[in-house]
């Protein structure tokens, strides 16, 4: 068996350590940069049919796992005058920076980074904003676009597609000239 870290065969048994989240099976020395140690799924389920008379389970390791945020849409977008609307609604519910950062799960330093416009939030953290703040963070970019185009005068120039036809246009009639010449 060969160290997953350097590659070496493995004399003696070998170890089970957890590197940067990974679980690896590495030698004596490079178990030396691991944080903990693992067992297989076959180890644990022996050792717990082991314990059974005593109920004392193997230590798992555990990790913090993320709370999923229902899923945002791609045609949204967030408002221009969110840092101003989300510092309102803050205030108005009587929240400090801190307190909204632990309600949502972010660093007050974020918070104050969004309501001082200098971080625009993407549209996980907008959502998280929206239910906690009960305020309007994301709209769609059908709505910001048609806004867009009611108030910009309609475009004069030439497209690439009017020019390929026209090209094409004027190929076919060179060539039903060409016919009409010849005999």
């Amino acid at each position: 068996m060969q160290c997953e870290v350097c590659g070496r065969q493995i004399v003696g048994e070998p170890y089970r350590v957890i590197i940067e989240r990974a679980k690896m099976t590495t030698c004596a020395t490079c178990a030396k940069l691991g944080s903990a140690s693992w067992q297989t799924e076959y180890e644990s389920l022996k050792q717990i049919t082991k314990n059974k008379k005593t109920k004392t389970v193997a230590p798992s390791v555990s990790f913090r796992r993320r709370i999923p945020v229902a899923a945002v849409p791609e045609d949204i977008e967030v408002v221009e005058s969110f840092g101003l609307q989300a510092r309102r609604a803050r205030e108005k519910l009587g929240l400090s920076c801190e307190d909204l950062g632990r309600k949502i799960g972010e660093k007050a330093s974020v918070i104050k980074k969004i309501e001082s416009g200098s971080l625009a939030p993407d549209e996980r953290l907008a959502a998280k904003l929206e239910r906690a703040l009960k305020v309007k963070l994301l709209v769609h970019i059908a709505e910001t676009e048609t806004t867009l185009q009611s108030s910009s005068p309609p475009s004069t120039s030439v497209t690439l597609g009017e020019i390929v036809h026209l090209k094409s246009e004027k190929r076919r009639q060179s060539e039903n000239e060409g016919d009409r010449g010849s005999p």
